[in-house]
């Protein structure tokens, strides 16, 4: 298919030669013209995919839980700054606002929302969506601009959406994945000049079949030490939920998502949402070399559950009819099932703060060495 989006890259790479993958995945979702993100509604039945706050308002439920244990467990500080980074639209910070005023009034009454978000028009859906916190709610294109003060932050499928760099195994080692044309002016996958730092590889290159991708994401790196650093200054818990990997490892994870269903990666850009898999080894790895306590990395339905899940919906099912019953089970199921390709086992959750505190579900934080 050729897009508006595909005519604008192909005319870039018959100018300037092949780009990497990493300015086309930019390009697929932030050109100012018509990336996706810029042109697209991408969120629930009528856009291309569904996250797990629009499935079931148990999702923001048990992130607000989450979010009320660690201020507890911090010491209930005052005038907490409670934030989402893409917040899509609004619906995740509306369910765990719900449970923070129930739970926790104190926190609830002094704190401030902060939603970083650089769309106008999701702009304008979050705030309709959170018009019942109109008064305490504010919006920032940068995460750099939020105010100072102890952070509570969640970001759900955030990372994911950060562009990525990847290298393909050649006969002469591994060099950068670019974009191309082929004989029929059609974009293609093809092998730069740039190799890679082979520490970075997680096996020695001479082990590694020809073909084979690596992927790298210093973009997510750089956000996630900024938000540790944040941790550091101003005390905090920082939950990060998105789907990917729990260990580094070989592999091609760029994927297009069109419709609810997997599109060729090169094939619609602009009109479909590109994302990777996020290697959640690596961020806990930053976390680590910034010095901020890693509470734990978990899957998503495990954390759910062991956030009672389980009883929040049976409670929210007590005295309804059976088909209500049957939606919130099979919604339940979505969020936390187990096995391939199911959310509970695909998405992961990590948990980070500073200074060091224990948090539910995760173990007790092991001391510093």
């Amino acid at each position: 298919m050729t897009t508006p989006l595909a005519d604008k890259i192909k005319a870039l790479i018959k100018a300037h030669g092949p780009i990497s993958v990493t300015d086309y995945f930019s390009l697929c979702l932030a050109d100012p013209e018509h990336g996706y993100y810029r042109v697209h509604e991408p969120f629930g039945k009528e856009g291309d995919f569904t996250t797990a706050p629009e499935i079931s308002q148990l999702f923001g439920e048990m992130i607000g839980i989450f979010v009320v244990h660690a201020w507890q467990q911090h010491g209930e500080p005052g005038s907490a700054v409670i934030a989402e980074i893409g917040p899509g639209r609004g619906t995740m910070m509306a369910d765990m606002l719900r449970v923070v005023r129930r739970l926790a009034p104190d926190l609830y009454a002094s704190a401030s929302v902060h939603l970083v978000e650089t769309s106008e028009r999701l702009r304008k859906v979050q705030s309709e969506t959170l018009a019942a916190h109109g008064h305490k709610v504010e919006w920032h294109t940068s995460f750099e601009t939020l105010p100072e003060g102890f952070l509570l932050l969640a970001a759900n499928e955030l990372f994911d959406a950060i562009p990525i760099r990847q290298f393909v195994r050649t006969a002469q080692g591994f060099r950068e994945r670019m974009v191309g044309l082929d004989a029929d002016d059609e974009l293609t996958f093809a092998a730069g000049i740039a190799g890679i730092d082979p520490d970075l590889l997680p096996t020695p290159a001479q082990g590694v079949a020809e073909g084979t991708i690596f992927e790298i994401a210093p973009a997510r790196d750089a956000v996630m030490s900024a938000l540790c650093e944040r941790l550091k200054i101003s005390g905090g818990t920082a939950v990060i939920i998105d789907y990917g990997h729990l260990a580094t490892g070989y592999g091609d994870t760029l994927q297009a998502i069109r419709d609810h269903e997997y599109d060729p990666p090169l094939s619609s850009p602009g009109r479909a949402d590109l994302t990777s898999h996020v290697d959640f080894e690596q961020l806990a790895r930053r976390a680590k070399t910034e010095d901020v306590q890693i509470n734990g990395l978990a899957h998503q339905g495990d954390f759910l559950v062991g956030l009672g899940l389980l009883e929040r919906a049976a409670a929210l099912g007590r005295d309804k009819d059976a088909l209500t019953q049957e939606t919130i089970r099979q919604d339940v199921e979505r969020l936390a099932g187990a096995g391939a390709g199911k959310m509970g086992e695909l998405f992961k959750v990590l948990a980070v703060s500073s200074p060091p505190v224990p948090l539910s579900p995760f173990r007790k934080p092991k001391p510093r060495s």
